[in-house]
């Protein structure tokens, strides 16, 4: 346990933080499978119409640095792949 104020504070911040950035992830998965179930059922229209929302949750993680640019980039880049197909 932290015995300085600061040190408190800043675990509780850590805390609050971890808890959304958890959060954040998870997101970003299950916008991937949602995605992936799509083109696995023949739905491409509706699939094309949701990779903008996941071109855009994706970038904004890369953006605030809770993932690479680089798995963003290879992140989008094996949708994109997906739907040429």
């Amino acid at each position: 346990m932290p015995k300085t104020t600061s040190a408190q504070k800043a675990l509780r911040q850590n805390i609050r933080r971890r808890k959304r950035n958890i959060e954040q992830k998870a997101n970003i998965r299950v916008a991937v499978k949602k995605f992936k179930k799509l083109i696995a059922t023949n739905q491409i229209k509706e699939a094309e119409s949701y990779l903008p929302t996941i071109y855009k949750t994706v970038d904004k993680m890369g953006k605030r640095g809770l993932i690479k640019r680089g798995k963003v980039n290879r992140i989008k880049s094996r949708l994109s792949k997906k739907i040429k197909k």
